[in-house]
């Protein structure tokens, strides 16, 4: 009996956030909110879907976007995308060895800082063939801070009056997870919007020249390098989009589908947060994420800013 009411609470819960009732740090705070109070009955399946989910909504994105002005996009956050990475890459290996860290814990929450999150973990950990444990320690820590960058963001964006062109490339280069980075932007305008999935996913490209580097440093041969795949659908979309291949009606419904899937996305991440797993990571690899979370967030706003 108990677990048929969790089960339709859960899923009472995600009806309203897909309603578009809800926004983005509210469905991530439900999420979170309902881990607290009740076992999550669909864990197994949340993972699974969030990651299905994000790619879904991100394709759907596309098509409220135009080929243009998404390669002008792409082309002004270039610099400051591999600016920050080589950076933050650097420094990462360098605190690792100062906190006396797993070198390839180390390794994978530099890589989720740097790069995209849960995405780059998850592509970097076979490369270097880390530990389950290491990887769950670094996903941990990861989607942490990726919640507090939903509430912080758009909080400190409006303190300091930044564009929405502004805190679009800021987002899509100092917060880790695209689920987050969307979400961040989301609410905070559709020039941000477009601007954050842009950058963002021209940046989950460069996980295969830091997979090649994770080779070479860890001294790992015939692993296979993921390649994200699924932002050839989303320059699909937009091509659609821009040639006008389908009805405006029809992306207007597709765009607005995909914003309501990503809030629901936001609900199953915060659903998959555990207290007692936050609590066996320990105080140094916390350390060194927040120390590197920092560093890139004020370097890409200094940057942007200045």
């Amino acid at each position: 009996m108990k677990d048929r009411m969790t089960k339709a609470i859960f899923i009472g819960l995600a009806l309203l956030v897909v309603s578009g009732w809800v926004n983005s740090p509210t469905a991530l705070l439900l999420g979170f909110g309902f881990t607290l109070f009740f076992n999550n009955p669909f864990k197994a399946y949340c993972h699974k879907a969030i990651h299905s989910f994000l790619k879904v909504s991100v394709v759907g994105l596309g098509f409220g976007m135009f080929i243009k002005e998404t390669l002008e996009t792409s082309k002004e956050g270039f610099t400051l995308t591999f600016l920050s990475i080589l950076l933050t890459v650097s420094l990462g290996f360098l605190l690792t060895k100062l906190l006396k860290l797993d070198t390839k814990l180390g390794h994978l929450i530099t890589s989720g800082t740097s790069v995209c999150g849960g995405s780059a973990i998850a592509a970097i950990s076979p490369v270097i063939n880390a530990k389950s444990k290491s990887i769950s320690i670094a996903l941990g820590v990861v989607f942490l801070l990726n919640s507090v960058a939903l509430f912080v963001f758009p909080a400190v964006g409006h303190y300091l009056n930044l564009t929405q062109h502004q805190f679009g490339l800021w987002c899509a280069v100092a917060i880790h997870d695209t689920s987050s980075v969307v979400g961040a932007a989301l609410g905070y305008g559709d020039e941000a919007l477009r601007i954050a999935t842009t950058v963002k996913l021209s940046r989950m490209l460069w996980i295969i020249p830091l997979s090649l580097l994770s080779m070479f440093v860890f001294k790992t041969k015939g692993e296979k390098v993921k390649w994200p795949y699924f932002i050839l659908l989303f320059i699909g979309a937009i091509l659609v989009n821009s040639y006008h291949l389908i009805p405006a009606p029809a992306t207007s419904l597709l765009v607005s589908g995909s914003k309501h899937l990503l809030v629901l996305t936001l609900f199953l991440v915060g659903s998959t947060i555990s207290i007692n797993d936050l609590k066996k990571t320990g105080i140094r690899p916390m350390v060194l994420a927040v120390l590197l979370w920092i560093f890139i967030s004020v370097l890409s706003l200094v940057y942007i800013l200045y």
